[in-house]
C-alpha cells in the first residue's frame, strides 16, 4: 500500500468516525425535544466531548442586540467571560453574532481586535476561543462559544467539527423552542378555557361575557390574560386592583 493510499484510508476512517459522532449527537438532541434547557445542556456537553481540544462550552443569547443572556455552560469560566463581554461591550462572541458566522481566537493574550476584552480574558485563564453564530431571530440572537486554557489549542479540524456541531445544535434548538412554544400556547388556551368555564357557571354568563371579564381584569391590572386566568383557577376569585 502506498503512502497516498494509507493517507486516503486514514481520512476516510476519520470521516466515518466523525459521521458516527454526529449521528449520535443528533439522536441525543432529538431525545430532548420540547425541553429547551435540556437541549442547551446537551449541546454544551456534546461540544466539549466532540470538538478537539475544547475544555469548556457555553451558549448565550443576545437580546436587543446588546444584552448578553447566559443560557448554558459547562463550567465557571464561560460565565466569567460572558460577564466580561457584557461589561466591556466587545469580544469574539459578540462579533460571531453581529459580524461573522465563526470567530476564532488563537491567542487571547496577544489579541488586538478587542484589547479591553483580551487583556482581562487572558487574566481569567482563557488561552483560545472558537465562537459560532447559532441563530438570528428578530432581536434575539444566539452563539455557541468554545474555550481552551492554552493558546493555539484549536486547529482547522477543531473549527470544522465545531461548525458542523453548531449546525446540528441550531436545528435542534429551533425544534425544541418551537415545541415548547406550542405547548405553552396549548396550556394557555386550556387555562383560559377553565377560567371562562368557572365564570360562566358562577355568574350564568356566556363565553364571550366571561372572556370580557378576564380581558378587563387583564387591562386594569396590566397583567397578561393567561396570568389572570391562572390566578382565577387557583384561587376561585377574579384578581382585583389593590386598594391603597
Amino acid at each position: 500500500m502506498t503512502g497516498a493510499q494509507r493517507g486516503a484510508g486514514s481520512r476516510e476512517h476519520a470521516s466515518d468516525a466523525l459521521g458516527e459522532v454526529m449521528t449520535r449527537l443528533a439522536r441525543r438532541l432529538q431525545e430532548e425535544h420540547g425541553d429547551v434547557e435540556a437541549t442547551l445542556r446537551a449541546i454544551t456537553a456534546s461540544a466539549v466531548a466532540t470538538v478537539p481540544h475544547a475544555e469548556d462550552c457555553s451558549i448565550i443569547y443576545v437580546v436587543g442586540r446588546s444584552r448578553i443572556e447566559p443560557r448554558a455552560a459547562t463550567g465557571d469560566l464561560p460565565g466569567d467571560v460572558d460577564a466580561l463581554q457584557q461589561r466591556v461591550g466587545q469580544g469574539p462572541c459578540l462579533d460571531a453574532i453581529h459580524e461573522q458566522d465563526v470567530v476564532r481566537v488563537d491567542d487571547v493574550g496577544a489579541e488586538d481586535r478587542w484589547p479591553d476584552f483580551a487583556r482581562e480574558a487572558a487574566t481569567l485563564g482563557v488561552g483560545s476561543m472558537l465562537c459560532y453564530r447559532l441563530f438570528v431571530e428578530g432581536d434575539r440572537l444566539g452563539a455557541m462559544n468554545l474555550y481552551a486554557r492554552t493558546a493555539r489549542a484549536f486547529d482547522d479540524e477543531s473549527e470544522q467539527i465545531g461548525q458542523m456541531l453548531a449546525g446540528h445544535a441550531a436545528v435542534a434548538l429551533a425544534g425544541a423552542e418551537h415545541e415548547y412554544n406550542l405547548r405553552r400556547a396549548v396550556d394557555s388556551r386550556d387555562v383560559i378555557g377553565q377560567a371562562k368555564g368557572i365564570l360562566m357557571e358562577r355568574y350564568k354568563i356566556t363565553a364571550d361575557q366571561a372572556f370580557g371579564v378576564l380581558a378587563r381584569a387583564s387591562q386594569e391590572l396590566n397583567r397578561k390574560l393567561v396570568d389572570v386566568a391562572h390566578e382565577l383557577t387557583d384561587t376561585g376569585a377574579v384578581p382585583r386592583p389593590s386598594r391603597r
